[in-house]
């Protein structure tokens, strides 16, 4: 199965963007998105990770206000999405 050729004026624009590094690119027509847009972001229905059950000993207070604060039955997925933002905030502090 052959791939499709692309018009001779699209290659050489896509050539003349792989030899361009980062700060060359012109970017400035692309509005900056603030950062506490992302605060309240939520991964795509789509993405679903494999869950992995465990035994873990949480503060009986901290596990009191989740029950409290969410639904009864949705007190654990809560506690796993504020560990993963606290995971994501640490890698993009470290990276």
């Amino acid at each position: 199965m052959s791939k499709a050729k692309l018009p001779p004026a699209l290659e050489a624009e896509i050539s003349a963007l792989l030899v361009q590094g980062p700060d060359q690119i012109d970017t400035s027509d692309i509005r900056e998105t603030p950062s506490d847009f992302w605060m309240n972001a939520k991964r795509p229905n789509f993405y679903k990770p494999t869950k992995q059950p465990v035994t873990l000993r949480l503060d009986s207070d901290i596990v009191a206000w989740f029950k409290e604060h969410t639904d009864e039955h949705g007190y654990q997925t809560e506690i796993n999405r504020v560990l993963r933002r606290h995971v994501i905030e640490v890698q993009t502090k470290a990276g």
